[in-house]
C-alpha cells in the first residue's frame, strides 16, 4: 500500500478542516406569539406557519380518521 512521502503540516490540515465547523442556527420570531423559531417551522409553542395554525389542523385529521375508522366499525 502507498505510503506518503512527507507529513502534512498543521496549516494543511486545518485548511482541509475549515468547512467542518458547527453554524448556528438563524432564527427569526413567530409573527403570533414572537417566540424564537427557525426559519420554515412550524412554532413549537403556538403552532402556527404562513398564517394558518397547523397543529390544530392535525387534530382535525385525526379526528377525521378516527370518525371514519368508528364508522367502517358500524358498516361491519
Amino acid at each position: 500500500m502507498a505510503e506518503p512521502k512527507k507529513r502534512h503540516t498543521s496549516s494543511r490540515s486545518g485548511k482541509r478542516r475549515s468547512h467542518l465547523a458547527l453554524k448556528s442556527i438563524p432564527l427569526t420570531t413567530c409573527p403570533k406569539c414572537k417566540a424564537p423559531v427557525q426559519s420554515h417551522r412550524v412554532c413549537p409553542l403556538c403552532g402556527h406557519y404562513k398564517g394558518s395554525d397547523i397543529l390544530e389542523l392535525e387534530k382535525k385529521a385525526k379526528a377525521k380518521e378516527e370518525r371514519k375508522k368508528q364508522k367502517e366499525k358500524e358498516d361491519e
